[in-house]
Protein backbone atom coordinates (compact mmCIF):
# COMPACT_ATOMS: atom_id res chain seq x y z
CA UNK A 1 0.00 0.00 0.00
CA UNK A 2 1.94 3.26 -1.20
CA UNK A 3 2.00 5.52 1.76
CA UNK A 4 0.69 9.55 1.16
CA UNK A 5 2.88 12.44 2.67
CA UNK A 6 0.63 15.16 3.73
CA UNK A 7 -0.08 17.53 6.76
CA UNK A 8 -0.51 16.21 10.08
CA UNK A 9 -3.54 17.18 12.24
CA UNK A 10 -3.34 17.30 16.14
CA UNK A 11 -5.20 18.56 19.19
CA UNK A 12 -4.58 22.26 19.67
CA UNK A 13 -3.31 23.14 23.06
CA UNK A 14 -3.63 26.75 24.36
CA UNK A 15 -0.01 27.58 25.86
CA UNK A 16 0.19 27.26 29.93
CA UNK A 17 0.02 30.79 31.42
CA UNK A 18 1.44 30.50 35.15
CA UNK A 19 -1.13 31.41 38.35
CA UNK A 20 0.63 35.15 38.02
CA UNK A 21 -0.20 35.66 34.31
CA UNK A 22 -3.44 34.44 34.69
CA UNK A 23 -4.61 37.12 37.51
CA UNK A 24 -2.56 39.06 35.52
CA UNK A 25 -4.76 39.45 32.58
CA UNK A 26 -7.80 40.12 35.24
CA UNK A 27 -5.93 42.73 36.78
CA UNK A 28 -5.06 44.65 34.08
CA UNK A 29 -8.63 45.19 33.06
CA UNK A 30 -9.95 45.46 36.71
CA UNK A 31 -7.36 48.75 36.87
CA UNK A 32 -8.79 50.62 34.11
CA UNK A 33 -11.96 50.24 34.85
CA UNK A 34 -11.51 51.66 38.27
CA UNK A 35 -9.16 54.08 36.87
CA UNK A 36 -6.07 53.22 38.71
CA UNK A 37 -7.54 52.50 42.23
CA UNK A 38 -5.44 49.48 43.15
CA UNK A 39 -7.63 48.43 46.20
CA UNK A 40 -10.77 48.71 44.30
CA UNK A 41 -9.06 46.34 41.78
CA UNK A 42 -8.08 43.85 44.51
CA UNK A 43 -11.33 43.94 46.14
CA UNK A 44 -12.82 43.10 42.57
CA UNK A 45 -10.44 40.49 41.98
CA UNK A 46 -11.39 38.55 45.16
CA UNK A 47 -14.74 39.10 44.74
CA UNK A 48 -14.01 36.74 41.20
CA UNK A 49 -11.79 34.69 42.98
CA UNK A 50 -14.53 33.89 44.94
CA UNK A 51 -17.10 33.01 42.37
CA UNK A 52 -14.81 31.32 39.61
CA UNK A 53 -11.84 29.79 41.92
CA UNK A 54 -9.31 31.46 40.00
CA UNK A 55 -6.67 30.60 42.95
CA UNK A 56 -5.79 27.72 45.20
CA UNK A 57 -3.85 27.18 48.43
CA UNK A 58 -0.63 27.41 46.54
CA UNK A 59 -1.12 30.38 44.96
CA UNK A 60 -3.49 33.62 46.64
CA UNK A 61 -4.63 37.05 45.65
CA UNK A 62 -1.47 37.90 48.23
CA UNK A 63 0.97 36.10 46.58
CA UNK A 64 -0.16 37.80 43.53
CA UNK A 65 0.16 40.84 45.09
CA UNK A 66 3.46 40.37 46.72
CA UNK A 67 4.46 39.20 43.05
CA UNK A 68 3.46 42.42 41.61
CA UNK A 69 5.13 44.54 44.09
CA UNK A 70 8.68 41.76 43.15
CA UNK A 71 8.06 42.51 39.59
CA UNK A 72 7.43 46.69 39.89
CA UNK A 73 4.34 46.58 38.45
CA UNK A 74 2.85 48.69 41.97
CA UNK A 75 4.85 50.41 44.86
CA UNK A 76 3.52 51.25 48.71
CA UNK A 77 3.84 54.61 48.88
CA UNK A 78 3.93 56.30 52.63
CA UNK A 79 3.40 59.35 54.72
CA UNK A 80 6.58 60.72 54.24
CA UNK A 81 6.68 60.65 50.56
CA UNK A 82 9.20 57.42 50.06
CA UNK A 83 7.88 54.29 48.02
CA UNK A 84 9.11 50.83 48.13
CA UNK A 85 10.01 48.93 45.73
CA UNK A 86 10.69 51.38 43.02
CA UNK A 87 10.21 49.85 39.39
CA UNK A 88 11.45 46.66 38.53
CA UNK A 89 13.04 46.65 42.10
CA UNK A 90 13.44 43.63 44.74
CA UNK A 91 11.83 44.61 48.00
CA UNK A 92 10.56 43.70 51.60
CA UNK A 93 7.25 43.89 52.65
CA UNK A 94 6.08 44.00 56.66
CA UNK A 95 3.83 40.85 57.19
CA UNK A 96 0.36 42.46 58.41
CA UNK A 97 0.69 43.90 62.45
CA UNK A 98 4.01 44.37 61.56
CA UNK A 99 4.47 48.13 61.02
CA UNK A 100 2.38 51.05 59.19
CA UNK A 101 1.35 50.07 55.54
CA UNK A 102 1.11 52.73 52.85
CA UNK A 103 -1.23 53.65 49.97
CA UNK A 104 -0.66 51.30 47.41
CA UNK A 105 -0.36 52.70 43.46
CA UNK A 106 0.91 51.64 39.81
CA UNK A 107 3.80 52.15 38.64
CA UNK A 108 5.03 53.59 35.08
CA UNK A 109 5.90 50.12 33.83
CA UNK A 110 2.54 48.97 34.71
CA UNK A 111 0.97 52.12 32.88
CA UNK A 112 3.19 51.29 29.74
CA UNK A 113 1.50 48.06 29.80
CA UNK A 114 -1.76 49.04 30.17
CA UNK A 115 -1.65 51.37 26.96
CA UNK A 116 0.18 48.45 25.07
CA UNK A 117 -2.05 46.46 25.90
CA UNK A 118 -5.05 48.58 24.91
CA UNK A 119 -3.46 49.22 21.29
CA UNK A 120 -3.18 45.25 21.10
CA UNK A 121 -7.00 44.83 22.49
CA UNK A 122 -8.57 47.39 20.12
CA UNK A 123 -6.05 47.70 17.25
CA UNK A 124 -5.14 44.10 17.05
CA UNK A 125 -1.60 42.58 17.12
CA UNK A 126 -0.17 45.59 14.97
CA UNK A 127 3.29 44.34 12.66
CA UNK A 128 6.30 46.29 13.98
CA UNK A 129 8.11 47.09 10.76
CA UNK A 130 9.66 50.05 11.53
CA UNK A 131 9.21 53.11 12.24
CA UNK A 132 5.80 55.03 10.53
CA UNK A 133 6.46 58.07 8.82
CA UNK A 134 4.05 60.65 6.39
CA UNK A 135 5.48 61.21 2.92
CA UNK A 136 4.61 63.83 0.70
CA UNK A 137 5.80 62.09 -2.64
CA UNK A 138 7.99 64.97 -3.34
CA UNK A 139 12.07 65.01 -3.85
CA UNK A 140 13.85 67.58 -2.74
CA UNK A 141 15.88 68.83 0.42
CA UNK A 142 14.32 66.17 2.75
CA UNK A 143 15.63 63.82 5.45
CA UNK A 144 14.21 60.64 4.14
CA UNK A 145 17.07 58.62 1.32
CA UNK A 146 14.73 57.96 -1.84
CA UNK A 147 17.50 55.52 -3.25
CA UNK A 148 16.98 57.77 -6.32
CA UNK A 149 20.39 59.45 -7.74
CA UNK A 150 20.64 62.59 -10.32
CA UNK A 151 24.01 64.86 -11.21
CA UNK A 152 24.82 67.51 -8.47
CA UNK A 153 23.43 70.88 -8.80
CA UNK A 154 24.93 74.19 -7.32
CA UNK A 155 23.62 74.70 -3.76
CA UNK A 156 23.34 70.70 -2.88
CA UNK A 157 24.93 70.31 -0.17
CA UNK A 158 28.55 68.73 0.18
CA UNK A 159 26.88 65.54 2.52
CA UNK A 160 24.52 64.50 -0.13
CA UNK A 161 26.80 64.02 -2.18
CA UNK A 162 27.41 59.92 -2.71
CA UNK A 163 30.85 59.20 -3.09
CA UNK A 164 30.33 55.70 -4.40
CA UNK A 165 28.12 56.78 -7.08
CA UNK A 166 30.66 59.80 -8.02
CA UNK A 167 33.77 57.92 -7.97
CA UNK A 168 32.61 55.70 -10.34
CA UNK A 169 30.93 58.06 -12.65
CA UNK A 170 35.17 59.83 -12.45
CA UNK A 171 36.49 56.04 -13.44
CA UNK A 172 33.91 55.67 -16.28
CA UNK A 173 34.46 59.58 -17.39
CA UNK A 174 38.19 59.46 -16.98
CA UNK A 175 39.61 56.11 -17.35
CA UNK A 176 41.88 54.10 -14.63
CA UNK A 177 44.81 56.10 -15.20
CA UNK A 178 45.40 59.35 -13.77
CA UNK A 179 42.85 59.65 -11.15
CA UNK A 180 40.54 62.69 -12.05
CA UNK A 181 37.37 63.95 -10.59
CA UNK A 182 35.14 67.18 -11.50
CA UNK A 183 31.95 68.42 -10.61
CA UNK A 184 29.94 66.75 -13.75
CA UNK A 185 31.23 63.17 -12.27
CA UNK A 186 29.33 64.35 -9.09
CA UNK A 187 25.98 62.54 -8.24
CA UNK A 188 23.44 63.27 -5.35
CA UNK A 189 20.82 61.07 -3.51
CA UNK A 190 17.61 62.15 -3.52
CA UNK A 191 15.79 62.74 -0.36
CA UNK A 192 12.03 63.05 0.48
CA UNK A 193 10.14 65.19 2.38
CA UNK A 194 8.46 63.75 5.37
CA UNK A 195 5.10 65.17 6.41
CA UNK A 196 4.08 64.83 10.04
CA UNK A 197 0.95 64.98 11.78
CA UNK A 198 -0.41 66.96 15.07
CA UNK A 199 -3.50 65.27 16.26
CA UNK A 200 -5.73 66.55 19.23
CA UNK A 201 -7.92 64.02 20.77
CA UNK A 202 -10.48 65.56 22.92
CA UNK A 203 -12.47 63.09 25.70
CA UNK A 204 -15.77 64.19 26.91
CA UNK A 205 -15.88 63.46 30.57
CA UNK A 206 -19.12 65.02 31.45
CA UNK A 207 -21.62 62.66 34.24
CA UNK A 208 -23.57 61.38 31.38
CA UNK A 209 -20.51 59.20 30.31
CA UNK A 210 -21.62 56.87 32.99
CA UNK A 211 -25.25 57.35 33.24
CA UNK A 212 -27.77 54.97 32.03
CA UNK A 213 -26.22 52.00 33.17
CA UNK A 214 -23.44 52.24 30.58
CA UNK A 215 -19.86 52.73 31.36
CA UNK A 216 -18.46 54.95 28.18
CA UNK A 217 -15.43 56.56 29.66
CA UNK A 218 -13.78 52.98 30.02
CA UNK A 219 -13.96 52.44 26.57
CA UNK A 220 -13.05 55.94 25.57
CA UNK A 221 -10.03 55.99 27.65
CA UNK A 222 -8.90 52.34 26.45
CA UNK A 223 -9.00 54.30 23.13
CA UNK A 224 -6.71 57.10 24.44
CA UNK A 225 -3.97 54.56 25.24
CA UNK A 226 -4.19 52.71 22.35
CA UNK A 227 -3.55 55.80 20.18
CA UNK A 228 -0.99 57.19 22.36
CA UNK A 229 0.73 53.90 22.11
CA UNK A 230 0.50 53.35 18.52
CA UNK A 231 1.08 57.30 17.64
CA UNK A 232 4.25 57.18 20.41
CA UNK A 233 5.65 53.91 18.82
CA UNK A 234 4.99 53.82 15.22
CA UNK A 235 4.71 57.27 14.29
CA UNK A 236 7.04 58.78 16.75
CA UNK A 237 7.65 61.85 14.39
CA UNK A 238 3.68 62.82 15.00
CA UNK A 239 2.54 64.07 17.65
CA UNK A 240 -0.47 63.77 20.16
CA UNK A 241 -2.05 65.80 22.69
CA UNK A 242 -5.19 65.15 24.79
CA UNK A 243 -7.55 67.05 26.51
CA UNK A 244 -10.86 66.15 28.49
CA UNK A 245 -13.55 68.57 28.92
CA UNK A 246 -16.83 68.81 30.81
CA UNK A 247 -17.59 72.33 32.72
CA UNK A 248 -14.62 73.60 31.27
CA UNK A 249 -11.06 71.95 29.17
CA UNK A 250 -7.54 70.82 30.46
CA UNK A 251 -4.61 68.83 28.63
CA UNK A 252 -3.69 65.63 30.32
CA UNK A 253 -0.23 63.87 29.88
CA UNK A 254 -0.58 60.30 28.39
CA UNK A 255 0.41 58.94 32.25
CA UNK A 256 -2.48 60.09 33.44
CA UNK A 257 -4.89 58.18 31.24
CA UNK A 258 -4.92 55.29 33.39
CA UNK A 259 -6.47 57.24 36.25
CA UNK A 260 -9.28 59.71 33.76
CA UNK A 261 -12.61 59.18 35.78
CA UNK A 262 -16.06 61.43 34.89
CA UNK A 263 -16.97 64.01 37.12
CA UNK A 264 -20.38 66.20 37.78
CA UNK A 265 -19.78 68.15 34.60
CA UNK A 266 -21.82 69.63 31.68
CA UNK A 267 -20.57 69.74 27.99
CA UNK A 268 -18.60 72.61 27.82
CA UNK A 269 -17.49 71.37 24.13
CA UNK A 270 -16.72 74.84 22.94
CA UNK A 271 -13.97 75.03 25.50
CA UNK A 272 -12.70 72.14 24.61
CA UNK A 273 -12.52 72.85 20.92
CA UNK A 274 -10.61 76.03 22.00
CA UNK A 275 -7.92 74.67 23.96
CA UNK A 276 -7.62 71.96 20.79
CA UNK A 277 -7.13 74.46 18.35
CA UNK A 278 -4.55 76.60 20.75
CA UNK A 279 -2.98 73.37 20.82
CA UNK A 280 -2.60 72.85 17.57
CA UNK A 281 -1.44 76.58 16.36
CA UNK A 282 1.48 75.79 18.71
CA UNK A 283 2.74 73.10 16.27
CA UNK A 284 4.91 73.51 13.08
CA UNK A 285 3.39 70.50 11.32
CA UNK A 286 0.81 71.73 8.67
CA UNK A 287 -1.16 68.41 9.10
CA UNK A 288 -3.53 68.65 11.96
CA UNK A 289 -7.06 67.10 12.86
CA UNK A 290 -8.51 67.07 15.88
CA UNK A 291 -10.77 63.60 17.35
CA UNK A 292 -13.77 64.49 19.33
CA UNK A 293 -15.39 61.56 21.56
CA UNK A 294 -18.19 62.41 22.77
CA UNK A 295 -22.30 60.65 23.89
CA UNK A 296 -24.16 64.25 24.87
CA UNK A 297 -25.23 67.78 23.91
CA UNK A 298 -23.49 70.36 24.26
CA UNK A 299 -24.22 71.82 27.60
CA UNK A 300 -22.06 74.56 28.65
CA UNK A 301 -20.55 77.23 27.83
CA UNK A 302 -18.50 79.91 29.80
CA UNK A 303 -19.52 83.72 29.79
CA UNK A 304 -16.97 86.91 29.55
CA UNK A 305 -16.82 87.48 32.87
CA UNK A 306 -16.36 84.13 34.23
CA UNK A 307 -19.59 82.63 35.16
CA UNK A 308 -21.21 79.37 33.19
CA UNK A 309 -24.18 79.41 31.59
CA UNK A 310 -25.55 75.81 31.61
CA UNK A 311 -28.75 74.29 29.75
CA UNK A 312 -28.80 70.39 29.76
CA UNK A 313 -32.94 70.69 28.23
CA UNK A 314 -32.79 70.05 24.98
CA UNK A 315 -29.99 72.01 22.32
CA UNK A 316 -29.73 75.85 23.58
CA UNK A 317 -29.47 77.88 20.47
CA UNK A 318 -26.57 80.51 21.92
CA UNK A 319 -24.60 76.92 23.07
CA UNK A 320 -24.81 75.35 19.54
CA UNK A 321 -24.14 78.62 17.76
CA UNK A 322 -21.26 78.82 19.76
CA UNK A 323 -20.34 75.14 18.48
CA UNK A 324 -20.97 76.03 15.18
CA UNK A 325 -18.39 79.01 15.33
CA UNK A 326 -16.27 77.23 16.56
CA UNK A 327 -16.15 74.66 13.83
CA UNK A 328 -15.58 77.38 10.87
CA UNK A 329 -12.54 78.91 13.13
CA UNK A 330 -11.20 75.29 12.70
CA UNK A 331 -12.18 74.99 9.06
CA UNK A 332 -10.06 78.22 8.26
CA UNK A 333 -7.03 77.47 9.88
CA UNK A 334 -6.93 74.06 7.95
CA UNK A 335 -7.93 71.52 10.85
CA UNK A 336 -10.79 69.15 10.27
CA UNK A 337 -12.56 67.84 13.29
CA UNK A 338 -13.85 63.81 13.26
CA UNK A 339 -16.56 63.33 15.42
CA UNK A 340 -17.08 60.08 17.37
CA UNK A 341 -20.77 60.14 18.64
CA UNK A 342 -21.66 57.56 21.03
CA UNK A 343 -25.10 58.51 21.35
CA UNK A 344 -27.41 58.39 18.75
CA UNK A 345 -30.45 60.77 19.83
CA UNK A 346 -32.35 62.31 15.93
CA UNK A 347 -31.70 65.66 17.31
CA UNK A 348 -28.05 65.18 18.35
CA UNK A 349 -26.94 63.21 15.19
CA UNK A 350 -28.78 66.51 13.63
CA UNK A 351 -26.29 68.90 15.65
CA UNK A 352 -23.32 66.81 14.61
CA UNK A 353 -24.31 66.76 11.18
CA UNK A 354 -24.81 70.70 10.51
CA UNK A 355 -21.22 71.02 12.94
CA UNK A 356 -19.76 68.54 10.44
CA UNK A 357 -20.96 70.48 7.50
CA UNK A 358 -19.43 73.92 8.86
CA UNK A 359 -15.89 72.36 9.43
CA UNK A 360 -16.41 70.07 6.35
CA UNK A 361 -14.98 67.53 8.93
CA UNK A 362 -16.54 63.72 9.84
CA UNK A 363 -18.86 62.48 11.64
CA UNK A 364 -19.35 58.65 13.43
CA UNK A 365 -21.86 57.58 14.71
CA UNK A 366 -20.90 54.66 16.61
CA UNK A 367 -21.99 52.69 19.69
CA UNK A 368 -18.91 51.69 22.18
CA UNK A 369 -18.47 48.56 19.99
CA UNK A 370 -16.01 49.10 17.37
CA UNK A 371 -14.88 52.89 18.31
CA UNK A 372 -11.57 51.90 18.38
CA UNK A 373 -11.19 50.32 15.23
CA UNK A 374 -13.05 53.17 13.54
CA UNK A 375 -10.38 55.62 15.41
CA UNK A 376 -7.68 53.81 14.17
CA UNK A 377 -8.60 53.47 10.60
CA UNK A 378 -9.66 57.31 10.41
CA UNK A 379 -6.45 57.98 12.14
CA UNK A 380 -4.66 56.20 9.23
CA UNK A 381 -7.11 57.59 6.26
CA UNK A 382 -6.50 61.14 7.22
CA UNK A 383 -2.90 60.43 6.87
CA UNK A 384 -2.34 59.12 3.85
CA UNK A 385 -5.04 61.51 2.20
CA UNK A 386 -3.90 64.32 3.71
CA UNK A 387 -0.04 64.14 2.82
CA UNK A 388 -0.86 63.65 -1.46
Amino acid sequence: MEQRKGFRFTTYEAPDQSPFEKLFEIFQELITHTSGDFDEAIDWLRELDKEYELTDDDYTIDDFIEDLKRKGYIREEFEDGEGRPGEGEEGEEGEDGEGPRGKISITAKLERMLRQRALDQIFGKIKRSGSGNHRTGKLGQGDEHSGEFREYRYGDSLERISMTESLKNAQINHGMGDFTMNESDLVVEDTEFKAQMSTVLMIDISHSMILYGEDRITPAKKVAMALAELITTRYPKDTLDILVFGNDAWPIAIKELPYLKVGPYHTNTVAGLQLAMDMLRRKRNTNKQIFMITDGKPSCIRLPNGDYYKNSVGLDDYIVEKCYNMAAQARKLHIPITTFMIAQDPYLMQFVREFTATNRGKAFYTGLKGLGEMIFEDYENNRKKRIK
